[in-house]
């Protein structure tokens, strides 16, 4: 069970939709949001789920915690079918679904925290031990008076997630953790993660759009788009398959000739707009040699590395009709279907 602790066996999602056809005539069409997904995950790993919008992350997340039920295929976390067992998998799984919040609106933050205890009869010890964790961790002292419609996004989020930890969870889904934080928060957060993923082996599902919360959190990433799992493996051999770039932003002292590494560095001028300039090189290139480089030969005010979107990756990926290797049913090439959901 260890090893396939979260399993998926060709797992499709299909909704029946009715559109119009006609001033009183409409037409039911099939739109499969997931569509025949294979995969496992040990337990105790983090793994990035990503994908551009509508390519079915929620979807498969929400099949992940019997939320909705598969259309076909197997699906298991820690052997129980999700849509069969859903009140025996809750106590064992945390959820966090971005723009949703599972604490309750008008009440200060304390009194959610004190419902979970008794909606998951959790060992007063124990919960006095986590609820003292999360707090200090996710710095949430001074809001635990806080109603929770007057906290900011960011705040609900460090929030949200201390919520889904309190009853000690073998397995946390986080679908966008550090939207709406800002950079200290963000670190907070993914500190916490790290520690918590170390010390009690919490196996972590991330969907995120943030290719930082990846690079920082996950040594595994899977790509889902239009239903399909497009690729399977580490960060790195994402950025080779897509040929995707990151965006070196350079300020310089003053207007100069486009900046001319050397060819080892495989780096293009993009931009040049005054003593500013945008050179793009290989994502799964490290940036420390070129800036050196660039600090060494130019006389540098600022600079700035911006990361690669990932919907630009996906579709480099469309157009080259690129895989990764021992991805099973995946038509990169082909034309996309319809799809829907997250």
């Amino acid at each position: 069970m260890d090893a396939d602790f979260i399993e998926l066996d060709g797992v499709e999602k299909v909704f029946d939709v009715r559109r119009r056809a006609g001033f009183l005539r409409r037409e039911r069409h099939q739109v499969r949001a997931v569509d025949g997904i294979s995969f496992r995950v040990p337990r105790g790993e983090m793994v990035g789920y990503i994908g551009p919008n509508g390519a079915g992350k929620s979807t498969t997340i929400k099949m992940l915690t019997g939320i909705l039920t598969p259309s076909g295929g197997r699906l298991r976390v820690a052997g129980i079918d999700p849509s069969r067992e859903r009140t025996r998998l809750a106590h064992r799984i945390g959820v966090v679904f971005g723009q949703r919040t599972t604490l309750w609106w008008d009440l200060p933050l304390k009194d959610s925290y004190r419902l979970m205890h008794r909606m998951y009869r959790i060992p007063d010890s124990r919960f006095r031990e986590n609820l003292d964790r999360c707090v200090e961790l996710l710095d949430l002292a001074e809001l635990l008076d806080v109603p929770v419609r007057q906290l900011s996004l960011g705040q609900r989020m460090r929030g949200d997630i201390a919520a889904a930890l309190l009853h000690d969870p073998e397995v946390l889904y986080l679908d966008e953790p550090t939207i709406g934080l800002d950079v200290v928060s963000k670190a907070k957060v993914r500190r916490f993660l790290r520690d918590l993923n170390a010390e009690r082996a919490t196996t972590v599902l991330l969907t995120t759009h943030d290719l930082t919360d990846i690079e920082q959190l996950c040594k595994r990433v899977m790509v889902i788009d239009h239903g399909r799992l497009m690729y399977d493996g580490a960060l790195a051999g994402l950025h080779e398959v897509g040929e995707s770039e990151r965006t070196l932003v350079v300020d310089l002292e003053r207007e100069l000739p486009p900046i001319e590494p050397s060819p080892e560095f495989a780096v293009r001028v993009v931009k040049v707009a005054g003593p500013r300039q945008w050179l793009a090189f290989p994502a799964s290139a490290s940036a420390a040699p070129l800036v050196a480089r660039i600090a060494a030969d130019y006389p540098l005010v600022d600079l700035s590395v911006r990361e690669p979107d990932i919907e630009a990756v996906i579709a480099r990926m469309y157009e080259t009709g690129a895989a990764a290797p021992g991805i099973g049913g995946t038509d990169v090439g082909a034309a996309p279907g319809s799809r829907s959901g997250g």
